[in-house]
């Protein structure tokens, strides 16, 4: 088997007396769109963090492409990370382009139309390029959030509730649209969600984190089957909210 892109072994993390993670291990294979679910405080965000470092765990390692992150400059690691989040983050006095190309500029990276490229691949009106966020709605601000975690064509892309603070009908456009992008551009993703259904429906695999240990690792079809009560009542919740509109 090929070594994984995405290797996590053994992290421990503690905020204050509360275990964040325990023992987590984790391989994501090159290509491979994984969510993470669990219970508010079960330590998702943590993991996600600790990836970019973010958050520094107080054991264990993580390694991107066979290379360990420590080794790695923090800005040179998040550079070639793509990071979206629930707030998005957009900054508010700089204008759409400004705001998607403030990664490339950091990197010394001037190519004309990259911008122009990015709002085609998000599929926004390039006319956009010169409003500022505030002037957006929240599906096109969120849209703008991912076009900039791609500008410096990352292969990793954490994504934090990327989608939790829009209406359902934008939530499913764009959840629909980004895994297309996964596909379409090769990515690697890593995306944490507390809707379950949108992980069942969206993920290759689904790993579901529980009091900072991970309970269940498995493709979605897998995980309906299984039999760990907490895990089934992750799952159960879609299940019996499919149950009731089927009755209506």
């Amino acid at each position: 088997m090929n070594a994984p892109f995405l290797a996590i072994e053994s992290l421990a993390k503690r905020h204050g007396a509360r275990v964040a993670l325990d023992d987590v291990s984790l391989a994501v294979a090159k290509g491979e769109f994984v969510a993470l679910v669990g219970p508010s405080g079960s330590g998702k965000t943590t993991l996600l963090k600790s990836i970019n470092r973010l958050v520094v765990p107080e054991s264990g390692t993580i390694s991107i492409d066979g290379r360990d992150t420590r080794d790695i400059p923090p800005a040179a690691l998040r550079h070639g990370i793509g990071y979206v989040i629930q707030s998005i983050g957009l900054f508010p006095h700089m204008t759409v382009a400004e705001n998607i190309g403030i990664v490339p500029t950091l990197m010394g990276e001037k190519r004309p139309g990259r911008v122009a490229e990015l709002l085609d691949l998000v599929a926004l009106p390039r006319e956009l390029a010169s409003r500022y966020p505030r002037e957006l709605s929240g599906g096109q601000q969120q849209r703008v959030g991912v076009a900039r975690a791609l500008a410096a064509a990352p292969a990793l892309m954490l994504m934090d509730e990327p989608f939790g603070a829009l209406d359902p009908v934008t939530r499913d456009a764009l959840g629909r649209a980004y895994r297309a992008l996964h596909d379409r551009l090769g990515l690697t993703t890593l995306m944490v969600t507390h809707d379950m259904a949108e992980a069942l429906l969206l993920a290759d695999r689904i790993v579901v984190l529980i009091d900072g240990r991970v309970r269940a690792d498995a493709p979605p079809a897998a995980l309906v089957a299984d039999e760990d009560p907490d895990v089934r009542a992750l799952v159960d919740v879609p299940r019996r909210q499919a149950e009731r509109l089927a009755a209506l």
